[in-house]
């Protein structure tokens, strides 16, 4: 199946963008990777506070970047997960420090461990022991332990929404919102736009080579909901939500399946889809009108559930 290019918002378009995607497979991960580190992707600078910690447990060792607007007592904490796959990206994330600039918050953003050097569960157990220190460490961050929340972008969010998964059923900490940003979160893509071949940025292809590396195989329908939430049997319990997607996005059908469920399952989402956008367009288009309303909802929803 093929998408039609004529439905993509004539704003998110350059003529180049909306005809490519990412090749991703195991031979060439590391020369990606490189090609990132050289540069590539334009690096923009947020003014933010800024400081690197790491979390260490007798078996575990994970760094953070800690993002902040300013050193007022008792923030808000969002606990950030970048996308990329769950095989690119790093802690240094712009979107994470844009949260901390906008809203004057504190954002920790993990640099949890790549596959597939180490596939799941490894970058979930360094989210997860970053999000149990988070209460331990509220006096020294200065950040209230009653105003927690976690989110991602991508497979950030996939992350997201298995670390909720896990926070309920082990008894971390109480969340005030688990944002999901076009979260990755169903390695079958059985579904109509699961079919589609010539998204935009993440391809079919690509993204079953990415989960392939993540879960170090093809577990099918058996993969745990941790890492591929999609899986998961019950939503009950889990936090207030925010689920945003583009109709042009591999993701589309199964993240708005799951934003479904969660309300079927007593739990308050809020779904927000946009006509005409593919996967992470506003990261490409900034400037453009429906990449402003999005990133507008995004921190709306964020600020909403602190309060603020």
């Amino acid at each position: 199946m093929k998408l039609d290019l004529d439905r993509i918002d004539p704003e998110l378009k350059d003529g180049k963008t909306e005809h490519n995607a990412l090749d991703i497979r195991r031979d060439n991960i590391e020369k990606i990777r490189a090609l990132l580190e050289e540069g590539l992707v334009p690096v923009i600078d947020v003014p933010v506070l800024e400081a690197e910690q790491w979390v260490e447990s007798p078996s575990l060792k994970t760094r953070v970047m800690i993002y902040r607007k300013s050193n007022r007592p008792n923030q808000p904490c969002l606990l950030w997960i970048h996308g990329g796959g769950y095989i690119l990206g790093r802690a240094e994330d712009v979107r994470a420090k844009r949260f901390a600039r906008d809203l004057d918050i504190t954002v920790v953003s993990v640099d949890y461990r790549l596959a597939p050097e180490y596939p799941f569960p490894a970058g979930l157990e360094d989210c997860w022991q970053v999000l149990k220190w988070l209460p331990t460490a509220a006096a020294a961050l200065g950040i209230d332990t009653e105003q927690l929340a976690i989110g991602g972008a991508s497979a950030g969010a996939g992350l997201a929404a298995g670390l909720a998964l896990k926070s309920r059923d082990a008894g971390g900490p109480p969340l005030k919102l688990q944002l999901l940003l076009y979260p990755m979160i169903d390695n079958l893509h059985a579904t109509a736009s699961g079919t589609i071949e010539n998204h935009p940025v993440w391809k079919r292809d690509t993204s079953f080579a990415a989960w392939e590396m993540y879960l170090d195989g093809i577990p099918g329908a058996n993969a745990s909901p941790y890492a591929a939430a999609s899986r998961a049997k019950s939503l009950e319990g889990l936090p207030k939500s925010y689920i945003c997607v583009g109709t042009e996005d591999l993701f589309f059908d199964e993240d708005v399946a799951y934003a479904m469920r969660l309300n079927a399952a007593g739990v308050a989402c809020t779904l927000a889809v946009w006509p005409g956008v593919y996967h992470a367009a506003e990261g490409f288009f900034p400037e453009a009108r429906v990449s402003q309303r999005l990133a507008q909802g995004v921190t709306a929803a964020l600020a909403d559930a602190f309060g603020l």
